[in-house]
């Protein structure tokens, strides 16, 4: 039986939000956060504060590799940005955030990786995919880039079978209609799902289909047709997990709100072919409202590990 590993951030005004939090559930429904609520692993470098973490088991080495956004709002939008979500988007950071461990508790300090060089703008809300069919891995994220004159954003990806060298960016997706970003790829059943957050023309989640990780994709009505419910604008950062008994859990970060009021919220469906979900608050128990993070499958026993761990031995370098 699967257990579960939620990495993620919290919304908060003060600079502890915006660094890394886990918690955990036996089944995917019930969620109990580690450390008392508190940061698992803290960011020092950069802007000194992440969000939009995501989480991989390297099928290789057994090694677990945490990315995440370098991106700090309580320091830098008070600060370098002067304000400006706009000088964000251009200006923001062209490194990920990367951490590693070998067994989930004892984590190397915060490393960034350079994957923009000057024609992207900031590198946000990175995600991680194997890809079956090449052999590797496929690093992915939403930026603007000179290329349009850092007008909609797209999604970029690079390639990596190490975690220690990556191939130069390109483009993996582009809306024709607008902009998108967090992007979320998983596979069954050998086709690539790619849920993305559109900013218009739908301001909704919206989902993408194809036969290969690098695409090309094609619209999935019927997920179109299940997002109808929500009110747009209003959501954002898709990230899912497939449940022991195959149905598919998608959580949507619904920003619509102040501070600790924002949070994710879940819908169930039988599979991603049939994109059926359905939101399932009542099913759910949240500890607080997590941010925009990503789930990962963990085993009895590495659920048992973590939850006896003393997380106070964690080294705070503040």
């Amino acid at each position: 039986m699967n257990h579960y590993l939620f990495v993620h951030f919290r919304e908060t005004t003060s600079p502890e939000g915006e660094q890394v939090y886990f918690a955990l559930s036996r089944d995917g429904f019930t969620w109990t956060a580690l450390n008392d609520g508190k940061p698992i692993l803290w960011a020092y470098y950069g802007d000194k504060g992440v969000r939009d973490m995501t989480i991989v088991r390297d099928r290789n080495t057994g090694r677990f590799h945490i990315f995440a956004t370098d991106l700090s709002l309580s320091y830098g939008m008070r600060g370098r940005y002067a304000h400006s979500w706009a000088n964000i988007r251009r200006h923001g950071s062209k490194a990920l955030a990367h951490w590693q461990s070998d067994d989930l508790l004892h984590w190397t300090e915060e490393e960034l990786i350079p994957l923009g060089d000057e024609d992207f703008g900031c590198l946000w809300a990175p995600d991680v995919l194997w890809d079956g069919e090449n052999g590797e891995y496929l690093l992915h994220w939403s930026s603007a880039h000179r290329s349009n004159d850092y007008g909609p954003m797209a999604i970029y990806a690079s390639r990596t079978k190490d975690f220690k060298t990556f191939s130069k960016p390109e483009m993996l997706y582009r809306k024709p209609d607008g902009p998108v970003i967090d992007s979320a790829m998983y596979e069954e059943n050998g086709k690539y799902y790619l849920f993305l957050k559109s900013e218009h023309t739908p301001a909704n989640l919206i989902l993408v289909r194809g036969d290969h990780a690098h695409g090309p994709f094609e619209r999935v009505s019927a997920f179109d047709e299940a997002m109808s419910v929500l009110e747009s604008g209003l959501y954002e950062a898709p990230t899912a997990v497939k449940l022991d008994d195959g149905r598919w859990c998608l959580f949507i970060d619904f920003y619509g709100a102040r501070g600790a009021a924002q949070g994710y919220v879940p819908f169930v469906a039988t599979s991603l072919e049939k994109a059926d979900f359905v939101r399932s608050d009542a099913a759910f128990s949240f500890p607080y409202g997590f941010k925009h993070g990503t789930i990962l499958t963990i085993t009895p026993e590495e659920y048992e590990r973590m939850m006896a761990h003393d997380y106070s031995d964690m080294p705070d370098l503040r």
